[in-house]
């Protein structure tokens, strides 16, 4: 490059031809369950020291799912929350998620 010319930065694509800075955000396509149609499977991860008990995946709307988790959580007497189709319980109690769980009519991919 000589001395005096401009380097141009523009190699051949233009934001016309579908460049664009900003990620696409794709649309998942969600399909609501009844809930003997679920089947759930249970995990378990510590946190900061302490356990927490994951349950999910549900296939249900956020309202309902919301209320089943308002549900648990009285029943239990436990914290909770449901995030990215996962419900969240604090401490290791799968058995009486479990319980409680069936209850309602939901199924689970491991027998007890």
């Amino acid at each position: 490059m000589s001395r005096g010319m401009k380097l141009s930065l523009d190699l051949g694509a233009s934001w016309g031809e579908g460049w664009s800075m900003e990620e696409e955000k794709t649309a998942k396509v969600f399909t609501t369950l009844e809930p003997s149609a679920h089947r759930l499977v249970f995990q378990k991860e510590k946190r900061k020291g302490k356990a927490v008990t994951l349950v999910g995946p549900f296939s249900l709307c956020e309202e309902d799912a919301q209320k089943t988790l308002s549900s648990l959580k009285k029943s239990l007497a436990c914290g909770g929350a449901y995030k990215e189709h996962w419900m969240e319980f604090q401490g290791d109690i799968a058995p009486k998620v479990r319980e409680q769980l069936e209850k309602l009519s939901f199924k689970f991919k491991n027998p007890k």
